[in-house]
């Protein structure tokens, strides 16, 4: 059923009763064409575009839990594309236009909305930093605009501009396209839409082991039995080195840390842009039910344990509070604690892995999300084509080893810091 406003109307004279299941229950299948380990946003929109842009509809997604279980429903929601070096910024401007039209593509409400994302600048030499990067954003034809600190604080009344303020605000570059999306429609979105093109969606099924013929992958073992395949694709953000040590990888150049996020109760309009704290870490913004949903930094050791703890919490709440101090009595709702990939460059890894037809997506730090539609069009195409589009060329899987690294950060190999 395509959703219109036909479809509304017929469904609310029936008591609602004609809503079709967004995606099939499909069972596995002997073999398919290719298979896509992991059914998070990245996994999702990989096999989506894999039918849509290249014909490849036998297709499966294997998926240990249930769709939205991951990743993709823990994380700040936010989107945007200011970034520096060209390579950054050709992909992810690409993955922004992707989620422009993603709604009317999928026939899905992702509830795109681009309200904005300002990174606050607190010394000069953060300002000019702030300058350098807007100028290159525009040069490669990103929207992007220097603010002072009066249009700061008339863009989010609720900041402490003053000079009272522990990290007193010089200024900030803000790129009007960024923005939130509705993080759980985004995977109930690709999964209808890849459904709908042929696409089998196998959740509760878990990867247990790699088929091999000679150094080629054949399939995947898997909870529900053997599932053969001469591609396979690996999308499983923070679990990325426990599956792929189950393909005969060791070792990646990635380590994997919690990371959280948090919603608090319900506001009255307070926040209708996104906004970073450059001294600190910290990202805020307000949902449209009225919570301010907010992150900070990652836990400083590995980990693979998806929960908070309160260091963490203390860390964040007191970065929200020096930045908004009205927010000091507000009650925290729910966190959640999520698996990140952090590379050891801050950039990700879309890529062929050195056993032919195994593909590797891997590597996204703390901005896996926002890079979905264009991660997913990326791997499909290397996936596809045996070779990496120009677009995910320099996220290469070899670049740690010949030391061309897309270090955005400056931050050497330190996932933390990243």
């Amino acid at each position: 059923m395509r959703y219109s406003l036909g479809s509304i109307i017929a469904n609310a004279v029936s008591g609602q009763r004609l809503w079709p299941m967004a995606w099939r229950k499909a069972a596995p299948k002997p073999s398919y064409d290719a298979i896509i380990v992991g059914g998070g946003g990245h996994g999702l929109a990989t096999a989506y575009y894999l039918a849509k842009e290249h014909g490849l509809t036998n297709i499966a997604v294997v998926e240990k839990g249930w769709l939205g279980g991951g990743n993709v429903g823990r994380n700040t929601t936010i989107i945007r594309s200011n970034y520096m070096l060209p390579d950054n910024t050709r992909f992810y401007e690409w993955s922004l236009k992707l989620w422009e039209n993603l709604s009317r593509e999928l026939n899905f409400n992702a509830m795109v909305s681009q309200r904005g994302v300002i990174n606050l600048a607190h010394t000069p030499a953060q300002l000019d930093a702030y300058a350098r990067r807007g100028n290159a954003m525009r040069l490669a034809g990103v929207d992007a605009e220097l603010l002072d600190r009066d249009e700061v604080a008339r863009r989010v009344p609720g900041l402490d501009v003053s000079d009272q303020a522990r990290f007193p605000i010089l200024g900030g570059i803000c790129q009007p396209r960024g923005g939130t999306v509705r993080h759980d429609a985004v995977a109930w979105g690709y999964a209808r839409a890849a459904d709908r093109l042929g696409v089998d969606i196998i959740e509760n099924c878990e990867v247990t082991g790699f088929v091999y013929d000679g150094e080629r992958v054949a399939g995947v073992d898997t909870t529900r039995g053997r599932i053969e395949a001469p591609k396979v694709g690996v999308a499983v953000a923070g679990s990325t080195s426990q599956v792929m040590r189950l393909a005969g990888f060791e070792r990646l150049p990635i380590e994997s840390h919690v990371l959280q996020a948090f919603v608090s109760e319900g506001l009255k309009p307070f926040l209708d842009t996104v906004v970073t704290f450059g001294a600190g870490h910290l990202y805020i913004s307000q949902s449209d039910k009225g919570g301010l949903v907010f992150g900070g930094d990652i836990d400083g050791y590995n980990s693979y344990a998806q929960r908070g703890n309160l260091p963490i919490v203390e860390d964040v709440a007191s970065s929200a509070v020096a930045m908004f101090p009205s927010l000091a009595r507000i009650r925290l709702l729910r966190s959640w604690g999520g698996i990140m990939d952090m590379s050891m460059d801050g950039s990700p890894i879309i890529d062929r892995t050195p056993k032919p037809g195994l593909y590797l997506n891997a590597g996204w730090c703390y901005g896996g999300f926002k890079a979905t539609p264009g991660s997913g069009w990326c791997f499909a195409h290397t996936i596809a084509r045996d070779e990496p589009h120009p677009l995910n060329a320099a996220f290469s899987l070899d670049r740690f080893r010949t030391g061309a690294l897309l270090d955005e950060r400056g931050a050497g190999a330190t996932p933390r810091l990243h």
